[in-house]
């Protein structure tokens, strides 16, 4: 099956290569922003994924296009690190494409899709713990915040309440299992979507810190971007787009003033770091729809580094939400 990358076109004109330019594809999948990007102008490329599952996507293109692409198992959040490894100093374009991929949701051994049985992983990496541990081990307030923070689920203590119930006989530890139980305890007569939906995504979101990863992402993409490189995302949900969105925002416009009859300190004069071409999303035409459904959530969002400090980084905290390694403590 092939995983036709979304908004294609739009990124590439979006990224305004530029002829010996270097850019990093910071989610490289199966390779095609990457391949695109190589194939439309005579660049260098640095790809990211944290999934080991990608190489060998990765070694197509390293016997494609040689010395002008090279590749890098991380995570994201690593850009930083992964382009001073690379010999960089500051690259001129950087794209994320945010989420599961159609290639892993495919994977049913992966544990992703609530539609494929299989093993309750759900890790874009090789390591760590597995949403299998999550729901066997966290307590039902835990399950409950994960449940309504990152999956935006109403049910979210019922669901929570089902699952410690349900592991007291035994643990869960299959995508079916789960998938049948959160069908039981979020109610039947779904029409639009399967009640397991939420809970599979917020388990994934929490399991791989999704949202922390995209936080750090683009404060690294931030301090490394040449002043006019162009910093380019597409999300696919309103969590994503909603850090994307504040986060150039934040960079581009200055904060309202409490009076405009009170002058600005030099202190506090506002510096952008980005300009926006649009500061509304970019959203897929009606074709790509038809034709690859996937791009039917997408949003694309531009930022134009401007020759400017970048922002002080501001991690993203979720108070009643347990870390990942209060988790692996437990295991």
């Amino acid at each position: 099956m092939s995983h036709a990358p979304v908004m294609l076109d739009e990124v590439c004109k979006a990224i305004n290569l530029q002829k010996s330019g270097r850019y990093v594809d910071c989610t490289f999948g199966a390779g095609g922003y990457s391949r695109a990007l190589l194939r439309k102008q005579n660049i260098a490329l640095l790809a990211l994924d944290r999934d080991p599952a990608v190489k060998s996507f990765a070694q197509e293109l390293q016997e494609e296009f040689g010395s002008k692409f090279s590749f890098a198992q991380t995570p994201f959040s690593e850009l930083e690190t992964a382009i001073s490894q690379n010999g960089w100093d500051g690259v001129d374009g950087i794209v994320f494409d945010i989420g599961v991929s159609s290639m892993q949701i495919d994977q049913a051994e992966r544990g992703f899709s609530f539609m494929r049985d299989g093993p309750l992983d759900m890790r874009m990496s090789d390591h760590g713990p597995t949403v299998a541990d999550a729901v066997n081990f966290l307590s039902a307030e835990a399950l409950s915040a994960i449940f309504r923070t990152f999956g935006e689920e109403r049910g979210a203590r019922r669901a929570a309440a089902a699952i410690v119930e349900t592991r007291k006989q035994s643990p869960i530890t299959s995508t079916g299992a789960l998938s049948a139980l959160m069908a039981k305890a979020l109610g039947s007569g779904w029409q639009k979507i399967h009640p397991a939906t939420r809970v599979f995504q917020a388990l994934r979101i929490y399991i791989n810190d999704e949202l922390g990863e995209l936080t750090r992402a683009l404060s690294a993409a931030e301090r490394v971007l040449r002043p006019a490189g162009r910093l380019v995302v597409v999300t696919f949900h309103s969590l994503e787009d909603r850090i994307v969105k504040n986060f150039l925002r934040e960079r581009a416009e200055a904060p309202a003033q409490n009076s405009r009859h009170i002058p600005q300190s030099e202190e506090d004069a506002f510096t952008a770091s980005f300009t926006l071409p649009s500061r509304k999303a970019i959203k897929p035409g009606a074709d790509e729809i038809i034709h690859n459904p996937r791009a039917r959530s997408a949003k694309m969002r531009i930022g134009v580094r401007e020759d400017a400090p970048a922002f002080p980084s501001s991690p993203l905290t979720f108070p009643n939400i347990p870390d990942l390694a209060n988790l692996e403590a437990m295991l």
